[in-house]
């Protein structure tokens, strides 16, 4: 089990730029603003000997009229009870503060090793007052500027001394290679605000990892946590609520929102939470659409079905509810859609059961056989919009490959290598694809078509 590192500190000393600069990405938001990081993120850092997880957290001392203050602060006190050891960010350029000294004491008090990390040191000058900080109490500290790099190497190399880190043997192809097969798989949980998406984090959590509220933009990183379902690993990724550009009241939230895209990039899975009881709007539509142009695998999630229809006999509302929403996710045909109530905990183990079904499903393969006879019998049976004529193009052969390889769950790439390929439509690939999922379903799983063939004139176009 990887070692952890909380990075705690009073608000806008720089410890989400630091939890970046550790991680090698973007992940916390950084702004300005007070109290922008509420829930606990993580993420690991592999710039040690070895790889260790790193811990972001809300600012602990808060003073704003952010009403979800004190589940922020609940938030920051578990991390300093499941954390190895503590990173106390103070920030030179301001000096001590009260809410410092506070801390400090709290933190000697911790049975927890802790180091003082004099933030924003970027000039010699900067530099000079960080000895004040020594008053604090901590025998071990480290100078850094998180946003330019400065003293990064030197932090981590006390990081590992103290976590009793050492160099490990260069891993074998079979060792990357079981490791590989063994990663989780990352769920992107997208939706609009209160979809209802952190509780059902909490949910399959079994403890308030997530903090949910009632009001608008609670979440706002993207949050990584790593979870076992069932026996499977699962990495979780609870986004932003993704609201209309016109709704977006600052740039936190204008951060958030991008943050939730780049989840539903990196994710092998979406489940996209729609509220059904409140129906689905114009921006579940909307990013349903972004899961799609990313050619993502997807599974609708119908959360609180509790609170849909309720008179009604269950079978009726099940029927009534895939009927409305297939209508309105028409363009996601393929995606399974599952009922649940986050909230109550009703039907998250089939929720997972349809995961696995996607992952199932997407590994296997049509033979290039099965898959040739398939469309050749198919073109014949339905011929295209010139039907048998000349003109009409003429399919040589089809075959289908990865478009990424080191994915837990690719996506298909079926290309057509046919006579005259600029006939082939865009509606008749359409008509191509159903028959192949016909015979290979791959739940939840886009499939991209394209043709390949000689163009008028040799122009090269596809």
């Amino acid at each position: 089990m990887l070692k952890t590192v909380a990075i705690v500190g009073r608000p806008n000393v720089g410890k989400s730029a630091l939890f970046n600069r550790l991680a090698g990405m973007n992940i916390s938001i950084v702004h300005d603003l007070a109290g922008v990081t509420r829930d606990r993120i993580t993420a690991e850092c592999r710039r040690g000997p070895q790889v260790f997880q790193i811990m972001d957290t809300g600012g602990i001392g808060a003073n704003t009229e952010d009403v979800l203050t004190e589940q922020v602060q609940v938030e920051a006190a578990i991390a300093l009870d499941v954390a190895d050891l503590l990173l106390f960010v103070v920030d030179v350029f301001d000096g001590i503060t009260p809410i410092d000294l506070t801390l400090a004491s709290i933190l000697r008090r911790t049975k927890r090793p802790v180091i003082l990390v004099c933030n924003k040191a970027d000039s010699e000058k900067r530099r000079l007052g960080s000895s004040e900080f020594s008053k604090l109490g901590f025998s071990e500290m480290a100078e850094v500027s998180a946003v330019h790099g400065y003293g990064i190497p030197n932090l981590v190399d006390i990081i590992a001394e103290r976590l009793g880190l050492e160099d490990q043997e260069e891993e074998t192809e079979e060792e990357r290679d079981a490791k590989w097969a063994a990663r989780p798989l990352k769920l992107a949980v997208v939706g609009r605000p209160n979809a209802g998406k952190s509780s059902f984090i909490n949910a399959v959590l079994g403890q308030e990892r997530a903090i949910v509220s009632d009001v608008p933009g609670t979440t706002r990183d993207s949050l990584d946590i790593h979870c076992t379902y069932n026996g499977k690993r699962y990495q979780l990724i609870d986004t932003a609520g993704i609201r209309r550009q016109s709704k977006l009241d600052n740039d936190v939230e204008i951060f958030s929102v991008q943050r939730s895209y780049q989840a539903i990039k990196r994710a092998d899975i979406c489940l996209l939470f729609i509220d059904c009881a409140d129906g689905a709007k114009m921006q579940d539509r909307k990013i349903a659409q972004l899961i799609l142009e990313e050619r993502k695998p997807c599974i609708l999630v119908m959360n609180k079905f509790d609170l849909f229809h309720t008179q009604a006999k269950q079978k009726d509302r099940l029927e009534e509810l895939a009927e409305t929403m297939r209508r309105e996710f028409f363009f996601l045909s393929y995606a399974p859609l599952v009922a649940i109530s986050a909230k109550n905990k009703d039907n998250i183990g089939k929720l997972f059961v349809q995961i696995e079904a996607v992952r199932k499903g997407s590994q296997s393969r049509i033979g290039t056989g099965v898959l040739n006879r398939m469309m050749h019998q198919a073109i014949e049976d339905t011929p295209g919009p010139l039907g048998r004529s000349p003109q009409a193009f003429k399919l040589l052969y089809v075959t289908q490959v990865n478009e990424s390889e080191d994915v837990t769950v690719p996506v298909p790439h079926f290309i057509f290598f046919a006579n005259r390929a600029t006939k082939m439509t865009e509606g008749y690939l359409r008509f191509l694809e159903s028959v192949i999922r016909k015979e290979w379903p791959a739940p939840g799983v886009p499939f991209r078509m394209s043709v390949r063939g000689k163009q008028p004139r040799g122009n090269g176009k596809k």
